[in-house]
């Protein structure tokens, strides 16, 4: 994977890394627009597949690729990833920082609107933010906000609302304070969780995101149709202050789970854009139409520790080291993937230049024959005869069924263990896992904002993200030293040894890097996919 991000003391990140999933469950297209003509033949609208219901657009609770692939497009920041995935500025006009990188003055435009007419103020943004961190929100993204000041006592019921340095000052200016300098937080709240939430609309309709006549947004598109589980219809929102850059009229976004179809579709024009199905792998990915884009992220498995047998480390590495991930991108994936060694993406680049990937080296490696003996020690240690029954739960999708279908024959291979498969769809399994339901259970990780502490942070003990029940001081204080370090050569040292120990204790197990890789038809152009994982349709054009 060639470089695609470069971290240099002092300058701001540019925003690449992939962040959340979207490989759920959702209904049949059942088609998009009521005219005469079909949907196929319609030049007026791009056709697309989100492949499973958002999982909601509210933003701090849609913390998955499923919901930015709308929420990105009907919403907008402060900030904007542009065509070079870079933060620009989006509904902030104006943004000051101060000398020692703390305090932000953000000033909104005259001419941002909402969807409804209404002016978008720095109080909407005021009310977002607080509801982000809000406890009662039980956002998974809050994290994303404890690099404000007084945000992440908030969040954790040690401080109240009014001790979080976010501060509308007057309609159109914003003041925000931070606990330490953090030079990537232009990208961070480019992230859909900072998105503006209209709070008059939000006081008298709780629900105002849930369907289509209520939903009130500020960015290039408007949500005109939501049939859920079905199909969506974006329309291009004549309120957006940059709306004279937006060429796109309609937007329609399927919700097909299985690329098979996705590809059927594709092919006879019901779709623009399609995944390429893993068992058309060497047919297709030489076509003209395939485009291959860098995505950071991750295909891994979370171990859960607190449920036998994964209570013991050698048995969680015994398991981790029996899966050979080069067969996986090679003979079931089969979409170029790169197989993964460690948690963080390529692409990263520290202070001296060095990828963090290549710096932090190769730390989980497929071994038959030491993951043989590791599992025998940590029976042995644990006093079994035999092994607890295992159960591989992953969401329901193709390519995770092929992928746990693989690792189960390694498993019965390598480690003469015979473990069962269980498949639930996106929401009943999200919420198991974050219950610690499941005992081991497949996962991925897009990363948030473009930073290798946004991958690290997921497995601090607090965290949302974790949920593997593993808890580690020494790697917490290192996490938490990261996010305060000025000097960029020391952060990514921090950085370096809480990886190591990551895979010391081996909570979870890598699978393979992610990549994008698409079929596009060739009257479609300007679609942006940023690397962390926002699809942006605002340059998109169809002829």
């Amino acid at each position: 994977m060639k470089k695609w991000l470069t971290v240099l003391l002092g300058i701001l990140l540019v925003v690449v890394l992939a962040a959340c999933t979207a490989d759920e469950d959702a209904g049949e297209e059942e088609g998009g627009n009521d005219s005469e003509e079909s949907a196929g033949e319609d030049t007026s609208t791009l056709l697309l597949n989100n492949g499973v219901e958002p999982t909601s657009l509210d933003p701090p609770i849609g913390f998955d690729a499923a919901s930015w692939n709308v929420l990105n497009n009907l919403m907008e920041g402060m900030t904007r990833l542009n065509q070079e995935h870079e933060p620009e500025e989006a509904t902030a006009e104006n943004i000051e920082v101060s000398e020692d990188g703390t305090e932000y003055i953000f000033t909104i435009r005259d001419d941002a609107k909402w969807s409804n007419g209404d002016d978008v103020t720095a109080e909407d943004f005021e009310f977002a933010w607080k509801r982000l961190l809000d406890p009662e929100t039980a956002s998974s993204a809050a994290f994303l906000g404890y690099f404000i000041e007084g945000g992440e006592e908030f969040n954790n019921g040690d401080g109240s609302e009014d001790d979080v340095m976010v501060e509308a000052v007057d309609d159109k200016e914003l003041h925000v304070t931070l606990k330490a300098p953090t030079n990537y937080f232009l990208n961070i709240i480019s992230n859909p969780a900072f998105f503006p939430i209209n709070h008059q609309v939000a006081e008298e309709d709780e629900e105002w995101y849930s369907e289509a006549d209520s939903f009130v947004g500020n960015g290039p598109f408007t949500l005109a149709e939501w049939e859920h589980d079905s199909e969506m219809l974006l329309e291009k929102n004549e309120e957006y202050w940059d709306a004279d850059t937006v060429e796109l009229e309609e937007v329609h976004f399927a919700m097909i789970d299985d690329s098979n179809t996705e590809y059927q579709m594709y092919d006879s024009g019901d779709l623009d854009n399609s995944e390429i199905p893993s068992d058309m792998a060497d047919e297709l990915l030489d076509s003209e139409e395939v485009t291959i884009e860098d995505q950071a992220g991750n295909s891994f498995y979370r171990f859960n520790v607190e449920e036998e047998p994964f209570q013991n480390e050698k048995i969680r590495k015994a398991f981790a080291k029996a899966v050979n991930q080069e067969d996986i991108v090679q003979y079931v994936t089969r979409m170029g993937e790169e197989p993964a060694n460690g948690f963080v993406s390529p692409g990263f680049n520290d202070a001296n230049g060095n990828d963090f990937r290549e710096e932090s080296g190769s730390l989980v490696e497929f071994d038959a024959e030491e993951a043989k003996q590791l599992l025998e020690e940590g029976m042995e240690e644990e006093g079994y005869d035999e092994l607890p029954d295992v159960t591989l739960t992953y969401n329901t999708d193709d390519t995770n069924k092929a992928i746990a279908e693989a690792i189960q024959e390694m498993y019965s291979d390598n480690l003469d263990v015979d473990i069962s498969l269980e498949n639930t769809e996106w929401n009943v399994f999200l919420e198991d896992q974050k219950a610690l339901e499941h005992q081991l259970s497949r996962s991925s990780f897009l990363a948030d904002y473009a930073d290798p502490i946004n991958f690290l942070e997921s497995f601090t003990t607090d965290s949302t993200m974790n949920r593997t029940g593993w808890s580690n001081e020494e790697y917490d204080n290192l996490i938490a030293q990261a996010k305060e370090e000025t000097d960029e050569e020391q952060r990514f040292e921090y950085m370096y040894e809480a990886e190591e120990i990551l895979f010391d204790e081996m909570p979870i197990f890598p699978v393979h890097f992610y990549n994008q890789v698409f079929l596009q038809k060739d009257n479609v152009d300007g679609i942006v996919r940023h690397p962390v994982g926002y699809l942006e349709l605002k340059w998109a054009t169809k002829e």
